[in-house]
C-alpha cells in the first residue's frame, strides 16, 4: 500500500488490540470510522465503528455497527470514497 494509515489502539478484556484506519465519514452528525487489523492482506476483515460520547476522561469510545441496515449504507459510502478496498457484508 502507497498510503500510510494511521492507527488506533482499543483496550479489550484481553489487552491492547491496533487497528488501521481507513477512511471516515459523518452521517447524521455521527462520525464513523472503518478500520481493518491487517492492511496488507487480501482477505483482511475489516469494522465498521460508532463513535460514541467522549467519556469523563476525554476518551473517545466506538460501537461495532451491528445493524444489518445501517451497516450497508455505511459500506456503501465507504465504498465509493474508498479506491483500494471493495468491502462486501
Amino acid at each position: 500500500m502507497d498510503k500510510d494509515y494511521e492507527k488506533i489502539v482499543f483496550a479489550t478484556e484481553d489487552g491492547d488490540e491496533e487497528f488501521f484506519i481507513i477512511e471516515q465519514t459523518m452521517l447524521g452528525g455521527v462520525n464513523y470510522i472503518l478500520v481493518t487489523d491487517d492492511i496488507d492482506g487480501e482477505d483482511a476483515g475489516f469494522m465498521v465503528l460508532k463513535e460514541m460520547d467522549d467519556d469523563e476522561d476525554g476518551y473517545v469510545s466506538y460501537d461495532i455497527i451491528e445493524d444489518d441496515g445501517e451497516l450497508k449504507s455505511l459500506i456503501a459510502i465507504f465504498n465509493e470514497i474508498v479506491d483500494d478496498f471493495d468491502l462486501e457484508v
